[in-house]
């Protein structure tokens, strides 16, 4: 009787301390709670394996603990960032290749102190900008952002008729997964569990081979001239697309001047080009709504031609394609930073 006694006292002790350390370590009750947003995007190290147009690249594919793209950091040293979709976050590509590695490489090259931190997650819209403002940004303490890189077009011209995904709220869609992410995002245990794993036995993901031989077969890569003429004639469904989508544009407008952000908007281009109308549309809107509010623009559209093999499906870009979208933005990007005296002289 005195040992299940003594065993039901320890068992008792052992849960209370495991509730008192939760309560007081973990992150239930703290500013940065997570909640149930986020948690597929946050503290992830997968060690990846990717092909390009016959290289093999093997890199870590990491999230840190805020979600953004990359190493651990200091939030209040986060002054511009960088929104985007997969495009944006290139997943199967090493960190220092991805569009803003590159970018970020240009700046160290001319020792300037400018870094711009990778906000961008897969499938996300300018919804999922607004709502990252909303639902994300606000749980990161000291955050003090003041410039927004604001690549887009590629999947905004997928939303038509309907607003809301999943892509764009990060948020599990059935009650019991998202149950399961409240307590992975506030655990302190599985914190350090995830912590521990991530350093010392890092997820081993597939080796992908993004040989496509087929996406160049009858190439013509349309610049923006010629697609101003393919796609010159708007029907009612065009209209009521474009309207749709100036109305998300009208949100990230408040969205700007509420949180005294200084914006730069970069167009976006396919494979081919700007063949597709929508993606046509949606970047001619977007070059309206930069010159109406004297917005920072970067018409990517216009400026650059891409070349074969600079991707590897029709939206994603290989290292090849990547670094020749970097070496163009690059220059407007030293030119704005300069003109709001981010550059040392």
């Amino acid at each position: 009787m005195n040992f299940l006694k003594t065993i039901s006292y320890n068992l008792l002790f052992f849960f209370l301390s495991i509730v008192l350390i939760e309560i007081f370590f973990g992150y239930w009750f703290k500013n940065e709670n997570f909640g149930i947003y986020m948690r597929k995007e946050r503290k992830i190290n997968w060690q990846t394996t990717s092909i390009f147009n016959g290289k093999e690249y093997n890199f870590f594919y990491k999230r840190n603990y805020w979600g953004f793209r990359g190493e651990e950091f200091d939030p209040k040293n986060v002054k511009i960032i960088f929104e985007g979709g997969s495009t944006g976050n290139q997943r199967y590509t090493p960190e220092e290749l991805t569009i803003v590695g590159l970018i970020n490489k240009e700046f160290e090259n001319l020792n300037q102190d400018i870094k711009i931190f990778n906000a961008s997650t897969d499938g996300k819209s300018v919804n999922g900008y607004i709502n990252d403002f909303n639902f994300w940004f606000p749980k990161i303490p000291e955050l003090n952002i003041k410039y927004v890189i604001f690549f887009v077009g590629i999947n905004d011209r997928f939303i038509y008729n309907y607003e809301e995904s999943f892509w764009d709220n990060k948020i599990s869609k059935k009650k019991i997964d998202q149950i399961k992410d409240y307590i992975k995002n506030n655990s302190f245990f599985v914190d350090k569990f995830k912590f521990l794993k991530n350093k010392y036995f890092p997820t081993n993901t597939l080796a992908y081979d993004f040989k496509n031989k087929l996406l160049y077969n009858d190439f013509e890569f349309i610049d923006y001239s010629k697609a101003s003429i393919l796609h010159k004639i708007l029907n009612d469904d065009d209209l009521n697309f474009v309207n749709q989508f100036r109305k998300r544009l009208v949100n990230i407008k408040y969205l700007i001047q509420e949180n005294n952000i200084k914006p730069v908007f970069i167009t976006q281009l396919k494979f081919d080009g700007v063949k597709e109308k929508r993606l046509f549309l949606i970047n001619n809107e977007v070059k309206k709504f930069a010159k109406k509010n004297d917005y920072f623009l970067i018409p990517l559209d216009e400026i650059l031609s891409m070349q074969i093999d600079d991707y590897y499906d029709e939206l994603h870009t290989t290292p090849q394609g990547s670094k020749r979208i970097a070496k163009k933005i690059f220059p407007f990007l030293l030119n704005f930073f300069e003109e709001n005296n981010e550059i040392r002289k």
